[in-house]
């Protein structure tokens, strides 16, 4: 089988240009290797779909966009006309979309071809991909463990180079936790910069799409291909700028910040240790780091669960059996429709969820717990803007513990919620974070740096990772040359 799919996009590009490769080559690849593949990583695999675009692109002269004729795999919550968007759930098994998301309207401008749909935590809810209706993904590193979730498909299929890039959602760390536990970079950019238009709502003042991919370079170049203002979502705002203009430039006068509860007792030694390394990386490198203390961050757990679940339980109220999806055969009346539509189409974990965020919004629950955690959300924002007045970046663990074993978290909903407890703030405050590889454990499972930036700063994030990516040993992508 060749290996086109593990050379840089660069190289892929030099080798479309010169014609020693075409798209038909990149997409058999990515489907053979797809289709051997173990991992349960895919939901839906578009062979047909993808093979006619590679063949119409096969036609074309190569542009000068280094995405052009790229395969890309999309996790299944967000739509792409003509495929199935199940969401990982018995709700939409039979649903096929009938328009393309915003983000997707933009990788087919940019010639990129989509492989096909991602599996994914059940409507995104979870944080092993386990509640998945077709099965967890396995992890590549380690076929016991889990991926990570909810976008743990998109982040195994990048990992074991099935397909170089993806693209996930992140509504509380679901991008950025899966890409610390299968060794890729995950990017959440800043809360309107990719349009949510075509994404299937979790709790819609959290979620953003963002790009998965194998290193700094090319999950940039990926968010330079879907950002861009889209009337059809009220929060998306003007983006014209090259997001890795800041890579291999110098950190001059560069401060970072570490908060003390990212490495406090919460977190595991082994992944305390590989972000104390990186720290001392950064001071020899005459890049000033602090370790500081913010206001509220403990309490972002509870902040995600009353507003995620509060938001997830108005906007999966649309799913009733009447209008798409699964529709309970031969209900007894309207009420029992909507009942056991709800009942068998939907997951434990799902419908746990409902249930609790019915609860918070109900009557005079709303103003105790959404608007009070909503007034606390917004003191945490300020918080964190504060840090910026005095630092470039904050960094610290993705995650608190390294990839662990399929099945270990049980029916805990505790244990999903803690698996993230890293991770929400940047969702809280609507601020970019990007997790990237920096080592491994004993276990030699990798090992996730988040680094957090300010409002609309991804380009000095990428400018910080791509400095720790180029003065870090670890290879990442053995994993992907063993496969």
């Amino acid at each position: 089988m060749s290996n086109y799919i593990n050379l840089s996009i660069k190289e892929i590009h030099v080798l479309l240009k010169e014609k020693k490769i075409t798209p038909i080559d990149l997409v058999n690849e990515c489907i053979k290797k797809i289709e051997s593949s173990d991992l349960n990583a895919f939901i839906t695999l578009d062979k047909e779909g993808a093979l006619k675009q590679a063949e119409e692109l096969s036609k074309m002269e190569v542009s000068d966009d280094l995405l052009f004729g790229i395969p890309i795999a999309i996790k299944d919550n967000i739509m792409v006309n003509g495929l199935r968007c199940t969401c990982a759930s018995r709700m939409l098994d039979n649903f096929t979309a009938i328009y393309d998301a915003g983000c997707i309207d933009l990788i087919k401008k940019h010639g990129m071809i989509i492989i096909g749909k991602t599996n994914m935590d059940e409507f995104a809810m979870g944080s092993t991909s386990e509640t998945s209706y077709y099965g967890a993904p396995k992890n590549p590193w380690n076929k016991d463990k889990v991926t990570g979730g909810s976008s743990g498909g998109s982040a195994a299929s990048v990992s074991a180079g099935l397909v170089p890039m993806a693209l996930g959602s992140d509504t509380g760390g679901s991008i950025r936790q899966p890409s610390s536990f299968t060794g890729i970079v995950g990017m959440k950019p800043t809360y309107g910069r990719v349009s949510r238009y075509g994404l299937v709502a979790f709790a819609s003042s959290l979620d953003q799409i963002g790009p998965m991919t194998r290193n700094v370079y090319e999950n940039a170049l990926l968010l330079n291909a879907i950002s861009k203002l889209d009337r059809r979502d009220m929060t998306s705002f003007d983006t014209n700028e090259d997001f890795t203009r800041k890579i291999d430039k110098p950190l001059e006068n560069f401060k970072v910040a570490i908060p003390n509860y990212f490495v406090s007792d919460i977190v595991d030694s082994e992944v305390k240790n590989k972000i104390l390394e990186i720290k001392k990386l950064l001071e020899d490198n005459n890049v000033k780091v602090d370790f500081i203390d913010i206001k509220h961050i403990d309490k972002t757990v509870t902040l995600y669960q009353i507003i995620a679940m509060g938001e997830a339980s108005s906007n999966l109220a649309r799913f009733d059996g009447v209008r798409y999806g699964f529709s309970y055969p031969n209900p007894t009346s309207l009420d029992d429709l909507y009942s056991k539509t709800r009942k068998f189409g939907f997951g434990n974990e799902v419908k746990r969820r409902i249930m609790v965020g019915s609860y918070l919004l109900s009557g005079e629950n709303a103003k105790t717990y959404y608007n009070k955690a909503l007034e606390i959300r917004d003191d945490l924002q300020k918080n964190f803007l504060k840090v910026f007045d005095n630092y470039n970046l904050i960094i610290g663990p993705t995650t608190a513990r390294c990839a662990y074993d399929l099945g270990d978290k049980g029916d805990d909903p505790l244990k999903s919620f803690m698996d993230d407890v890293l991770v929400m703030h940047a969702n809280m405050g609507g601020f970019p974070s990007l997790s990237m590889p920096v080592g491994f454990n004993s276990e030699h499972l990798p090992i996730g740096l988040q680094i957090i930036g300010n409002l609309r700063d991804e380009a000095t994030i990428y400018g910080l990772a791509s400095f720790i990516e180029k003065n870090i040993k670890e290879d990442f992508s053995e994993v992907r040359n063993g496969l």
